[in-house]
């Protein structure tokens, strides 16, 4: 049934979850004719691609780029009218920390596994020993890490690269893109079609350049702080993200306001306590109020979704993932003309093993948008340092106390000021500090465990055999709003054509 057909005008859908996930389903079902609403437990739009104003400046709080190998959001944007604010990074590319120094971070890898083990790049970050090992790849038989039915980033790394990859390039990209272990991470959930490209192509080496020449890059293996691309133009593989000049978050502001023009009612501080099948469909329950509707979407994060949807649909029982890392992103103000030489270019991530440095990554921000820095103006930067790791609750850190989940936004301020300090070679102290902010994100970003995407299969095939139910979001896609964005367009035509 095609969307718009006309057996669908009358009926009526509920949204719950206004995030990214959550407004592009309401657009989706609106769009076919459905009267739509949308329940959103916050008092505010968009999930992690949010905004907050610091010293003046209106900053994303989450989600400040998107991939480019998959077209998904760059169409959404100009559905939406917001062709012509698509923007490129700044030239410079990004660095990593590792525990012998800062290295520029190689830009050929997916999650960091690199290309060419020979690469000048590559080669400065693992040294001969190292690219030598690595190397070995291509001779090793196809078999060695695909034949496993599920595999983590760190096994399938450490069997075909060996050590050196996965601590020096690996770790420190999973760390900035995930906050977790890729010795705890699927790899088939977080780099999709990877294995199958070494049986394919023949080495773990020869998967990634196939998947850098854009036949399958999945959305969320990009480094989150790469150099120039641009969508005609793309950089050299590794950089292909682009921003929106004003931020991501004007996405979300277009968004709401097509919804809007839609029809669609959207209802902030509505936080869905309860769900129950009727004969009709589905009734919603928010706090005194209920909500019939025909047809459910439920996009909230995994925790949330399956607990909701519970008593409702026994048959999730089990399925229920472990909640994502808590994420802190502290971003700082300071006025420092020293900075102007972008010391580290659009930003630096760092290694797990590096010592004295408590921060998973840093972004320049004025050093990788050319929107932000002259918002700024000249001589004053804008610094994100992000925290919080899977692994943050291990007996050595909690027994050491630098743990960051449980640190107050004095105490974490106090730590972005000397880890910036350390990773950008300049001095940023509090008497250049102009405004700050701390924001936290609790299992914002999904956990994709080994074994995550056949728990994905399963709540699909049972949300599949229940008529009018349908389960969208992060958890479910993978990590990136490329992956999100495209994942939630193919669900929700694979629901409406099923009517």
């Amino acid at each position: 049934m095609a969307a718009g057909s006309p057996s669908l005008a009358g009926r009526t859908a509920l949204v719950v979850g206004g995030g990214i996930s959550g407004l592009l389903a309401a657009r989706e079902l609106a769009r076919a004719g459905l009267d739509t609403t949308v329940l959103e437990a916050a008092d505010a739009w968009g999930g992690c691609v949010g905004r907050h104003d610091v010293a003046g400046l209106a900053l994303d709080s989450g989600a400040e780029s998107f991939a480019t190998r998959s077209s998904a959001v760059a169409d959404l944007a100009a559905e939406l009218g917001l062709a012509g604010h698509i923007v490129a990074p700044k030239p410079g590319g990004a660095w990593v920390q590792l525990p012998g120094g800062p290295r520029e971070l190689p830009k050929t890898g997916v999650l960091g596994i690199p290309a060419n083990p020979w690469d000048p790049e590559v080669r400065r970050s693992l040294g001969l020993g190292g690219s030598l090992r690595a190397s070995l790849d291509k001779l090793l038989p196809a078999s060695v890490g695909t034949t496993a039915e599920v595999s983590s980033v760190s096994a399938l790394v450490r069997a075909r690269m060996g050590r050196r990859v996965l601590e020096r390039l690996v770790e420190p990209v999973v760390g900035g893109v995930h906050s977790a272990d890729p010795g705890l991470l699927d790899v088939d959930m977080v780099a999709p079609g990877l294995r199958a490209g070494i049986t394919r192509h023949g080495s773990l080496a020869a998967a990634v350049a196939a998947q850098r020449k854009g036949t399958g890059t999945p959305a969320g293996s990009q480094q989150p702080t790469p150099p120039q691309a641009t969508p005609d133009k793309p950089a050299k593989a590794g950089s292909a993200v682009a921003g929106l000049k004003g931020g991501m978050h004007t996405l979300i502001t277009e968004l709401v306001a097509d919804l809007r023009a839609r029809g669609v009612r959207l209802l902030t501080a509505t936080a869905a306590t309860a769900v129950a099948r009727t004969p009709q469909g589905w009734k919603v329950t928010a706090g005194e109020d209920s909500y019939p509707a025909d047809a459910l979407v439920v996009a909230l994060d995994g925790p949330s979704a399956v607990r909701l949807l519970g008593e409702a649909v026994p048959a999730l029982a089990g399925h229920r993932p472990g909640p994502g890392p808590v994420v802190k992103l502290v971003t700082l103000v300071v006025d420092l003309p020293a900075l102007d030489r972008r010391p580290r270019g659009t930003g630096i991530l760092v290694a797990p093993q590096t010592e004295g440095i408590r921060a998973k990554a840093l972004t320049h921000a004025t050093g990788k948008w050319d929107w932000v820095a002259e918002a700024a103006g000249r001589g004053r930067h804008v610094l994100r340092l992000s925290y919080g790791r899977s692994e943050d609750a291990s007996a050595d850190v909690a027994a050491a106390g630098t743990g960051t989940a449980s640190a107050t936004d004095g105490e974490l301020l106090d730590m972005a000021l000397q880890d910036a300090s350390a990773l950008l070679t300049v001095p940023v102290t509090r008497d250049a500090l102009v405004d700050w902010d701390v924001v936290t994100w609790a299992g914002a970003l999904p956990f994709a465990a080994v074994g995550h995407r056949q728990r994905v299969a399963e709540v699909r095939q049972v949300c599949a055999g229940i008529d009018g139910l349908l389960m969208v979001g992060g958890w479910l896609a993978g990590n990136g709003l490329a992956a999100v964005v495209a994942d939630t367009k193919k669900q929700l035509a694979a629901f409406l054509a099923r009517g």
